[in-house]
């Protein structure tokens, strides 16, 4: 590709943004002049890029005018903050945070509705999903086809990087204080999370459900084009630093070929289906790679129409940073 564009990173110093950075230098992606944006807190620190090392600036004092693309891989209140101008300065966006409505940014996983995007206007405005919706997105998409979805059932274990960096060490501060016996004052999480699992993944409302949880079920019907699709979805924080595993169970109206699926999930981009017998782990398979890891597949125990199966992924690097890069090679593709 012959065009190049010059392209802004709102967030450039936080786990996700540092490697969104990263996959742009890796796919080759046709950056002209690279724009690094973070708070006055972040702002004059470096991240490198193709060799050299961007200094990340105030996004206060930005001009969107000069950027063609702009990712917000910051927080929803920066997003909110930011979004309205860097449309009225005629730049298009890709929102990692979740702070925009569907009908102003639509959710996108390129594996499963890609076809959305060819009814945008410039500038265009999409979302990129959880990284947890996106997943799940990767690996029901093919099986579209092949099953009449009832209900989904899922818990869904995180890994600590979803919360950010602080979160990171966090686990490891408090990991090092237990193994050498020291003890244990919990700081960023309420209560121990080195060697622990908690129940929760932020605040519950009135009936229990955290902002998370109604996130994903809200991002994964429309991710779907499913509005009406009943989930079920329990978060909780496993005592991991990077990769999220799923434990699903999908109903389906009629019993479940799993040759079908099987061969289904072999052939589906962004899929890794693992030998039957064996099963992956977000430390041993997922993290740094590219694919949603699939094992597990079976039947209900007593339902033919059920299927169940295990996921995993790197959650900053699939679920969130190279999503919304390979929807970025689709706007710059077709559109831009």
């Amino acid at each position: 590709m012959s065009q190049s564009f010059d392209i802004a990173v709102i967030g450039a110093t936080g786990t996700v943004g540092e490697t969104l950075v990263q996959i742009l230098e890796e796919r080759d992606f046709p950056v002209a002049n690279l724009h690094l944006l973070a708070s006055s807190e972040s702002a004059g620190h470096s991240v490198p890029f193709r060799g050299k090392n961007v200094r990340v600036r105030e996004v206060d004092e930005f001009d969107f005018s000069k950027v063609q693309l702009v990712f917000f891989a910051a927080g929803p209140a920066v997003t909110l903050s930011f979004a309205p101008r860097a449309t009225a300065a005629g730049c298009s966006l890709i929102d990692l945070s979740g702070a925009l409505p569907a009908d102003q940014a639509p959710q996108v996983v390129p594996e499963a509705n890609a076809e959305i995007l060819a009814g945008l206007k410039k500038p265009f405005q999409v979302s990129s999903p959880s990284p947890s919706a996106a997943t799940l997105a990767v690996v029901l998409a093919p099986l579209r086809g092949l099953l009449d979805l009832q209900h989904i059932s899922l818990t869904a274990c995180l890994a600590v990087s979803a919360q950010g960096r602080e979160a990171v060490t966090e686990l490891a501060r408090q990991t090092a204080e237990l193994l050498n016996v020291r003890p244990l004052e919990p700081a960023f999480f309420d209560r121990q999370m080195a060697f622990n699992l908690l129940a929760q993944v932020g605040k519950p409302d009135d009936q229990g459900h955290t902002l998370l949880e109604k996130r994903l079920v809200r991002e994964l019907r429309q991710v779907m084009a499913l509005p009406s699709l009943k989930i079920s979805v329990t978060c909780i924080q496993a005592p991991v630093f990077f990769g999220d595993s799923f434990s699903v169970t999908l109903q389906s109206s009629s019993a479940v070929d799993l040759a079908k699926v099987n061969a289904a999930l072999e052939a589906a981009p962004g899929v890794e289906l693992v030998e039957a017998g064996d099963y992956p782990t977000p430390v041993g398979d997922a993290v740094g790679q590219d694919v949603v890891y699939v094992g597990r597949v079976r039947s209900g125990i007593d339902d033919p129409a059920e299927l169940n199966v295990w996921l995993t992924s790197d959650n900053v690097r699939k679920g969130a940073a190279l999503n919304a890069v390979q929807v970025a090679e689709l706007l710059i593709k077709d559109l831009l």
